[in-house]
């Protein structure tokens, strides 16, 4: 399956240490979402909002196992389509919390996530809205 990462799992070394084994890696944008990092972050629907990360094919099982994980067993599996860099549109299963649930603020969480971003060669607009949180 297709997954849409747009936090630290975009890190496919993360991935690799959780038991998956991501394949396919592609850079891409998630139209009318906005980014926000409270003590977790998630993608929150927001019209004229663009925000960016991997897709990656993983093995649903190992993708089921890991958001069963204590730190991320909030998060709610959605479909979602992604346009990659390549112009290519892709049906992909993005994680989220409810908005309710981004409560306080994560500074550290958010500078890791904008070296990340930064190493990924992501649009310096994003990049700035990222430190915004930090």
């Amino acid at each position: 399956m297709d997954i849409f990462f747009y936090g630290l799992f975009m890190d496919t070394s993360i991935l690799e240490a959780n038991g998956l084994n991501p394949s396919n890696p592609r850079k891409g944008c998630l139209h009318d979402y906005a980014l926000k990092i409270g003590n977790r972050a998630s993608l929150i629907p927001c019209a004229g909002e663009k925000s960016y990360g991997m897709v990656m094919t993983v093995d649903d099982e190992a993708a089921q196992k890991l958001y069963r994980a204590p730190s991320v067993a909030d998060y709610i599996p959605e479909e979602v389509q992604v346009v990659t860099y390549a112009d290519e549109t892709i049906t992909a299963i993005c994680y989220n919390l409810h908005a309710a649930s981004l409560t306080g603020t994560n500074t550290a969480y958010a500078q890791s996530l904008l070296q990340l971003a930064e190493k990924l060669d992501f649009p310096h607009h994003y990049l700035a809205h990222i430190k915004q949180m930090t």
